[in-house]
């Protein structure tokens, strides 16, 4: 089953699957990644011209990860 883009779940490794990234608040560019920066905006970090979005920071137990879908279903609105 194709996870939720901006989906986010506790995994209990120390790495994100492909197609994840770890929620540490990096910054992740735009057009790249146009359909996950249509759902979180500038939500998690300072705007700096539409050039790059922050992810969330979130801190996991050890030897786990809190890692968000770059890539999947977009999520329907109603």
């Amino acid at each position: 089953m194709d996870p939720f883009i901006g989906e986010i779940r506790l995994l209990p490794f120390a790495y994100c699957p492909a197609d994840w990234h770890v929620c540490d608040g990096s910054r992740l560019p735009v057009q790249q990644y146009q359909a996950l920066y249509s759902l979180l905006g500038d939500r998690f970090g300072p705007y700096d011209g539409m050039k790059t979005f922050a992810l969330p920071k979130m801190d996991a137990p050890a030897n786990m990860k809190y890692c968000i879908a770059l890539v999947g279903i977009y999520p329907p609105r109603d």
